[in-house]
Order: C-alpha cells, then structure tokens, then sequence
C-alpha cells in the first residue's frame, strides 16, 4: 500500500522520487514529519521537490493587486497553494497607479509579517509592469494608462515599500531607460525579464547583452497578429541567453505550439508559471485583478468581457505540469522539474535567492492528472490531505 496509517493515527506515505533514485517513506502526524526514510517499495505514489511559481497574481478568491486586502486573508491564499504543490510563490504585481502599487506591496508585507509560515514561502516579489509596451496586443491586459517608461526613482521607491523583496522585474526592453535599468537590476540581485514587449531582434540582443535572463510567458503578452518572420517571438527564441517561462492550461498556448516553443527554448531553459489570478482553486465567477473585472467560467478560461484579451489564469500548478505533460508527451519528472528545480535555479543564478528550498510533496499521478497528497518543509507539514 502506498498510503498506511499507523497505530497512533498517524500516516505513512509511500512515494518513489519522481526524478529516479529510489522511494521514501513520511511518517507525518498532519502537523510534523515523524520520520523520512529510504525504502525498497514500488508504489502508485511519487515524491520530489515542492513546485515554484514565478508568476501568480492571487489565488483562492484573493487578489493580490486589490486596495485593503486584509493581510490574514493574503495569508491564506498563499496558504491555500500549498494544497496544489506550490510551495513557493512570487506574488505578482501588475501595472497600477504608483500609489495603488504602494498599497499591494505593503499589504503583501504586512501579510507576510504576521504569518511566518506563509513567509517562508515567499522567496520574493514579482513586478510586471508598469514598464512595459503601450500598444495594444502586447499590453495585454495592463491598463494603458498607467503604462509609462521606466522611472527608477518609482522603482526604489516600491523596492522600498516591499522591504527589498522584489526579485524579478519583467519589462519592455524597447522602453525608454530600459536598458540601464536591466544593469541596474542585476547589479542589485534582481531578476530582469523580457516581457509585454515589440522589441525586435536587435534589441532583445541588446537587453541580453545588458542582463536580461528571462522571457515571460513567452507566446503571450503579444499581438495575436505578428509578422510571419520578423516577430517578437522568434526575436526572443534566437537569443540563445534568454530562459523562458510557459502557461500549460492549453488556453494561453495550443498544444503544438507549446511543444515547438518547448523544443526550440531547451528544456533546460524552460520553465513553468501559473500566470494565476484570484479565480485559481476557486469556483467560476466573477473576479478581479487590479482595475479590471474579469469573468471564469465552467471551462476555466479568463475572460475580459467584450475583450479579445485573456487577463491572467485559474491555473493551478500542479494542474500545470499535468498539462505540459499532456499536451507534450513528456515525462512526468521534466515537467515536475520545469515546476520546479528550473525557476529556483533561475532566482539563484540571479542572486534572487540562496540555498535551495527545503519543501517536498507527495502526489498520486493517475489518469493524467497530479492529485498533492501532502507538502512538507523540513520536518513541518504544510498541508495533508
């Protein structure tokens, strides 16, 4: 059996490392890991790092880009990820009023204040936006106007608000000041990436050569509409410096094309997001995501209304590498790794982060689907089903 209670009505879990290596047994008493040994068991049940995501906007009805939010209610929706294998999270900001950016970040601060736990997921922040392209398509969602060219006095000014902890930044490199801003953000230890862009081949070039390492939910953040040649997809692909983030809901990217983008990124250089907004691990409904009201429905889709424009995710993410899977063909252990290993190894290469993260989950993986049975952080149970 894969999954045994014990006499004192604690649980054993049986899981082989989804990565190869042998199988490991947890004793956990839903609140602490009793024990965690190595043993020679096959099992229905696999184990490996908890999942990272680089990119998600709110979750369980919460959003993270919203005036007041109460900090425990923050608290819980980063809680709440655990349940879905996400043991780490950059809680992402998108192009607001420099004021109501001010409030986001210091309520996400004060959130993580008052709940250490919640804390110690949060490896750090995710601006996206404000500086980042106007024009429509490549906006995407963003509110036009509020867009505007980089202003590094509102940069230290929110870096500040944040207590320091925005670690990845994406922008248009084709915005006035933006390239000196990538230098100055991989001279402060924070991750720039390519985002919301029309930038061309030469000057995708140019913003790898000052640091830019990463392309956000590359596919997306563009006109639906592109030169068949010259685009700023291919200008992204070419340049070989550049990692690339994906959303696996099979919304965002068709199947095919998730698989060619896959291909010709690297696998080593790809990895996975939720791009995630309040409506992920809650019902369909109406929700919002700063300024704008956006409607889920049955399907999962995020809807603007009247819009062409998809605004964010109800992705999940153990829900995304079932989905990579999926729509790909591969082996479970590359996508668990793309959810995983890849974006940490990301942040630290950056000098985001240090060390590695102590989380693990145990899931069932069945019937194309990943069901989290269990995360843990060192000997701590975050969550257990």
């Amino acid at each position: 059996m894969a999954i045994r209670k014990s006499p004192r009505g604690s649980r054993l879990l049986i899981a082989e490392n989804v990565a190869g290596g042998g199988a490991f047994a947890f004793l956990h008493d839903g609140a602490r890991v009793l024990s965690r040994k190595r043993v020679r068991v096959k099992t229905g049940l696999v184990c490996g790092p908890g999942f990272v995501d680089l990119q998600c906007n709110g979750f369980a009805g919460v959003d993270f880009n919203r005036r007041e939010t109460e900090p425990v209610v923050i608290a819980g929706a980063i809680r709440a990820m655990w349940e879905h294998g996400c043991t780490e999270v950059l809680p992402t900001f998108i192009t607001a009023p420099p004021d109501a950016l001010d409030e986001y970040l210091g309520d996400m601060v004060k959130a993580l204040a008052t709940d250490r736990e919640a804390a110690a997921s949060v490896p750090g922040f995710h601006l996206e936006g404000p500086f980042i392209s106007p024009k429509d398509g490549a906006r995407g969602a963003h509110p036009v106007a509020h867009v505007r060219p980089v202003d590094r006095r509102l940069w230290r000014r929110w870096q500040r608000v944040a207590a320091g902890r925005i670690g990845l930044v994406t922008l248009a490199p084709e915005v006035t000041g933006a390239m000196e801003f990538i230098r100055e953000l991989r001279r402060e230890k924070v991750l720039p990436a390519i985002g919301h862009t029309l930038a061309d081949a030469a000057c995708v070039r140019a913003a790898a050569d000052a640091g830019a390492m990463m392309s956000t939910h590359l596919g997306n953040g563009c006109p639906r509409m592109l030169p068949r040649h010259e685009n700023v997809i291919f200008a992204q692909l070419a340049e070989e410096r550049l990692a690339a983030s994906f959303i696996a809901d099979g919304v965002h990217l068709p199947a095919e094309t998730l698989r060619v983008l896959w291909r010709a990124r690297g696998p080593e250089k790809c990895m996975l997001v939720t791009d995630a907004i309040a409506a992920a691990g809650a019902p369909p409904g109406i929700y919002s995501i700063g300024e704008l009201t956006v409607e889920v429905g049955a399907d999962r889709v995020v809807r603007q209304p009247g819009q062409p424009y998809l605004a964010g995710s109800a992705l999940t993410m153990n829900d995304a590498v079932a989905g990579l899977v999926n729509m790909t063909g591969m082996p479970l252990a590359d996508a668990w790794d793309a959810a995983s290993r890849r974006p940490w190894d990301l942040l630290r290469k950056a000098g985001a982060v240090r060390g590695r993260p102590r989380s693990e989950i145990v899931a069932r993986w069945r019937g194309g689907r990943l069901e989290v049975l269990a995360a843990f952080r060192g000997n701590r149970v975050l969550w257990a089903k």
